[in-house]
């Protein structure tokens, strides 16, 4: 059995995860995560962008790299972001290979 001491510090180390996994301010801030590979992606595929939507932003479609091939992500709309500007993911070419940048909000 569980002293309350025990339990009361379980509670808080899983109200802590809890919150992290809930609250992710790098996410807001404008942070983009990355991978690199070796595999150049393909050409990007022509989507036809539908009407705008008011209040929502387009977020265009991209290759997104799945352990051993390219797979297409179709694009699709996000609630606009007032005083943000989208950055749409994007492969970049480095020395060692390319890099996936993830899509993010930022100024």
């Amino acid at each position: 059995m569980l002293s309350i001491a025990r339990k009361l510090a379980l509670l808080a180390v899983v109200g802590i995860a809890s919150a992290g996994a809930v609250y992710t301010p790098a996410a807001t801030a404008g942070v983009a995560v990355g991978i690199g590979i070796n595999v150049a992606p393909p050409a990007p595929v022509y989507e036809v962008v539908p009407p705008p939507r008011p209040g929502y932003v387009w977020a265009p479609g991209y290759w997104r790299w799945e352990g051993h091939r390219h797979v297409w992500v179709h694009g699709y709309w996000i609630p606009a972001r007032p005083g943000f500007v989208y950055h749409q993911p994007h492969w970049e070419h480095y020395r060692d290979g390319w890099r996936f940048h993830e899509g993010y909000w930022g100024h």
